[in-house]
């Protein structure tokens, strides 16, 4: 750790054992006034130590009331140099204004500025009159109380300059779930879609086929006519369903199609397209990849495409990816790696809507850097 962030680090720790036990702060600098005042107390044993007593509880309640705090030790301050009693309450006084430029309201720091200069401009004139170089002791004090002030304004200002930062910390948080949340949900949708039409073209496909057998049964005047019928009957209303339920995913699409999606073959016309944007792509499958259903072989499709879109995102100029397909004992293995530069830390909508289509098919999915690149690595079950 460099030394600036040591410093950092210690700061920071103070600031928290300060925000925990103020009292060990506060008493920390109540020791050296009372240290300060010993003498003073040997020789005025009683008007010193009242006055060092009523000194002390100021110090412990001046960060919850800084002007209130202030207002006390100015008076004991003032009663102290009528009294020509001196315990300290200078000092004090200094802390105090301390903490009300840190701590008090704009209109309070004015108020305890312009006392703190009346009174010690009369102490240095009136009530213990200076006799030498005057000018030069009020300049000293007047020096030493405005760097006091200076000092509680600095630290206001980092205090509400961090807490500006703690904010934006966790908006920015806030946001970055609020993408992500948004970004499952704008995948979930997308696969609702293309479930929408994967099921609905087959349910339409029964519904042909029932159809069309019922009407040849009837031509045949077979018993089988009225189960077909029913049959298609049953398919229609599920269809009808289907749009009514799903086909709301589909904005601004009154009538929707319902196409086949794509699936493993489409991928030869895939890579081609990802070839000629720039990106070289080996392609290799072994199994039956033919015999998976439509929506494994969709949910492929799309992790391969997110996959190859994120290699010519980030992998940059130059980098090669290559595509390994693997069917056997129930399910499929997709592999896509490339040898690019890698990937940001933060995981992509990309990666969440393979995870999404993986756990719909109770599939496993491994993404990150490899020695040379980046590797992502799913695993799909065929459902039974």
């Amino acid at each position: 750790m460099s030394t600036q962030g040591w410093l950092v680090d210690r700061q920071a720790r103070l600031r928290a054992f300060d925000r925990r036990r103020p009292w060990v702060m506060d008493t920390l600098v109540a020791v050296p006034i009372v240290l300060f005042s010993i003498p003073n107390i040997i020789e005025n044993p009683l008007s010193a130590t009242i006055a060092t007593l009523v000194l002390l509880p100021p110090l412990y309640w001046r960060r919850r009331y800084p002007f209130p705090a202030f207002l006390v030790t100015a008076a004991i301050e003032l009663t102290e140099g009528l009294l020509d009693v001196a315990v300290g309450a200078g000092v004090i006084l200094l802390v105090m204004l301390f903490g009300v430029a840190s701590r008090g309201s704009w209109r309070a720091l004015v108020w305890a500025s312009g006392i703190t200069l009346a009174l010690l401009v009369a102490e240095i004139y009136l009530i213990n009159p200076v006799t030498e170089n005057r000018t030069i002791t009020l300049f000293l004090v007047i020096g030493t109380s405005a760097a006091a002030v200076a000092s509680g304004i600095a630290v206001r200002t980092r205090r509400a300059y961090l807490i500006a930062l703690e904010d934006r910390a966790a908006r920015l948080e806030v946001e970055r779930d609020q993408r992500a949340r948004l970004a499952v949900a704008e995948e979930r949708a997308r696969v609702a879609r293309e479930m929408h039409d994967i099921v609905g073209h087959h349910v339409s496909v029964i519904v042909g086929l029932a159809d069309g057998g019922a009407a040849l049964a009837t031509s045949r005047a077979e018993q089988s006519a009225e189960p077909l019928r029913l049959i298609g009957d049953t398919g229609r209303q599920a269809l009808s369903e289907l749009r009514r339920v799903l086909g709301v995913l589909r904005e601004g699409d009154d009538d929707p199609q319902l196409s086949p999606q794509p699936g493993i073959d489409d991928l030869d016309r895939l890579l081609p397209s990802v070839r000629a944007a720039g990106l070289p792509v080996t392609y290799s499958t072994s199994g039956e990849l033919h015999t998976l259903g439509r929506g494994v072989q969709l949910a492929v499709y799309r992790i391969v495409q997110e996959a190859l879109t994120n290699t010519l995102k980030h992998a940059g100029s130059g980098a090669t990816a290559d595509v390994t397909l693997a069917a056997s004992a129930g399910e499929v293995r997709v592999r896509v790696r490339d040898n690019g530069r890698g990937r940001p830390a933060a995981p992509s909508h990309g990666l969440l809507g393979m995870r999404e289509r993986a756990a719909m098919y109770s599939g496993v999915v491994t993404a990150g850097p490899t020695e040379h690149g980046w590797l992502v690595d799913v695993v799909l079950k065929e459902p039974a």
